[in-house]
């Protein structure tokens, strides 16, 4: 029997329309999918992160369990050896600056947080405004290095000349490890002058206003006597390899001469 459009109520053709987008919906996620999800779940990348965490701590015991093993062996051989002796006596020397030596001194500890958020804040604010980023805690970090600081923690890992803070969204990534604010930043060295650097102008004065207008967390106390412990990661240097140089193209000069 042939229906005739014209006797088609509305309520049909609506009913009609959603079918036609919801087939044409379900087509265009299958191709896009492939097969796969297209909503990634959070607690997967949670459990990811925790996951690397637990294997770089593992692989941080066995370092420091080779470690022992090495110190062992080149002590028993510095016994007979001059030349071992020798380079072990320079090692020792080295160790300090490398940060693998423990220190102990007066400490100064900064304290960055993200802004309680409020519901009374202007449309113009992001919420990009309301949170500490890489910047600032490098901020901090090389204040501090500039005030004299001889030693640095943050949270709870030794800060050398190879550390690289990161920030993978509102978290912070440092040698392997991933952190929530609040951030503690904590250097030992003369605390006045630290505090002085911390002062002067410089990346600081920007979040210092920010954390009047938004309340970002800003927090510098006295710790007193402290010791940090050695630096217990890895050492080796990763870095890009430079591309080799192109050939360069034949200077008009040395082309042959015409006729």
């Amino acid at each position: 029997m042939r229906v005739a459009i014209g006797r088609l109520r509305p309520a049909t053709i609506g009913v009609f329309s959603v079918l036609i987008a919801a087939g044409l919906l379900f087509s265009v996620s299958a191709t896009t999918a492939r097969g796969t999800q297209l909503r990634t779940d959070r607690s997967d990348a949670v459990a990811l992160a925790r996951s690397e965490q637990a294997r770089y701590a593992t692989q941080l015991a066995r370092l420091a369990a080779l470690r022992r093993e090495v110190d062992e062996q080149t002590r028993t051989a510095a016994g007979g050896n001059t030349t071992v002796r020798s380079l072990r006596a320079r090692g020792d020397t080295l160790a300090p600056g490398a940060g693998l030596d423990s220190v102990s001194g007066s400490a100064l500890t900064v304290t960055l947080d993200d802004a309680p958020r409020r519901a009374n804040l202007p449309s113009t604010v992001s919420a990009d405004e309301l949170v500490v980023h890489q910047q600032d805690v490098q901020a901090v970090v090389n204040a501090l290095w500039a005030g004299g600081a001889e030693a640095m923690m943050l949270m709870d890992q030794r800060v050398i000349s190879t550390s690289a803070v990161r920030c993978v969204g509102n978290t912070l990534l440092l040698q392997g490890r991933v952190y929530s604010p609040p951030y503690r930043i904590s250097a030992i060295g003369d605390p006045d002058t630290m505090r002085r650097a911390l002062d002067a102008p410089g990346a600081l004065q920007i979040y210092r206003a920010y954390a009047k207008l938004f309340q970002l967390g800003w927090d510098v106390r006295d710790e007193g006597q402290v010791t940090f412990p050695a630096f217990s990661g890895s050492l080796d240097l990763r870095y890009a390899p430079p591309l080799p140089a192109a050939s360069a193209p034949p200077s008009p000069s040395s082309s042959p001469a015409g006729p």
